[in-house]
């Protein structure tokens, strides 16, 4: 799952960064309202963290941007300015929820899991496709009640595109989805074969028929 820390306090952004890591997201970050609106109209992310007062802009008006663009993504705003009207004025823009700083970081990160599974998996906890269950929570995997032992990009990878069931999702789409920034760095995409070539070995190890097709020339579907 991909994050966007829109922050200008970099000290504050690194150690939000290093908390939702550690949660397996994959983050980027931008430090002003320029940043953010490029970012955010090159690529799509699970959840955006959106700072009000940035030193180029507000972030209500980036939120009011995104929303005009039709963008899907989730968006909790953190903000100093702990203000009733602009609570209210970013819930009626359509943010997904509100935290003023301080904050706890746990509390941080259980609110950026409930955005991710009320907008992708209709707020359950869990995910389940024939014989694979997938546990949000624990980010575990089973296959017919077997726990399967993937790594944490075997994991990402294959709630990405179970996620995206029954649609082609591109090398380009995966990279950017496990790595963020940094797939802009890679020469090839050789890692993605070699990640999705263990998982679906281990899916099958586990007796699962192989649902992740490859479509030569542009990447996987997962076909349920």
């Amino acid at each position: 799952m991909k994050i966007l820390i829109v922050e200008d306090e970099r000290e504050m952004a690194k150690s939000i960064v290093q908390y939702l890591r550690q949660e397996s997201y994959v983050c980027e970050v931008a430090y002003t309202a320029g940043d953010a609106r490029e970012k955010i109209l090159a690529h799509d992310y699970d959840c955006i963290l959106l700072d009000i007062s940035l030193p180029d802009g507000n972030g209500l008006q980036i939120l009011e941007e995104l929303k005009a663009e039709k963008k899907m993504d989730g968006v909790i705003i953190i903000s100093a300015r702990n203000s009733l009207d602009d609570k209210i004025k970013g819930l009626n823009l359509g943010a997904d929820d509100y935290i003023p700083k301080p904050f706890n970081l746990s509390e941080l990160g259980a609110r950026v899991s409930a955005v991710i599974r009320r907008r992708r998996f209709d707020g359950n906890n869990t995910i389940s496709v024939h014989e694979i269950t997938i546990d949000l929570l624990s980010k575990t995997v089973k296959v017919n009640k077997t726990v399967v032992d993937v790594t944490r990009k075997e994991y990402d990878l294959l709630l990405f595109v179970i996620s995206n069931k029954n649609r082609v999702v591109t090398k380009n789409a995966i990279a950017e989805h496990l790595s963020g920034d940094d797939a802009e760095v890679f020469d090839n995409f050789d890692f993605i074969y070699a990640h999705m070539k263990n998982l679906k070995k281990k899916l099958t190890e586990a007796h699962c028929p192989d649902y992740i097709k490859t479509i030569y020339g542009l990447g996987y579907k997962f076909e349920a």
